[in-house]
């Protein structure tokens, strides 16, 4: 399964933790909106690509 996460506020322990454990098994992805300025474009291609998108 492809597992999209969108971090708002950035990562955090409970985040952190979660990508951890789902990264041993599936292909997961992480944006990060505080790091850098991403394109909504991007955010919208990549939410259609994944499974699952988890928004924190």
């Amino acid at each position: 399964m492809k597992i999209l996460h969108i971090l708002s506020e950035g990562p955090k322990i409970l985040s952190d933790q979660i990508i951890a454990v789902q990264s041993e098994e599936h292909e997961v992805k992480v944006i990060d909106l505080t790091k850098k300025a991403v394109s909504y474009e991007k955010i919208i291609d990549a939410i259609f690509l994944f499974d699952r998108v988890i928004s924190w």
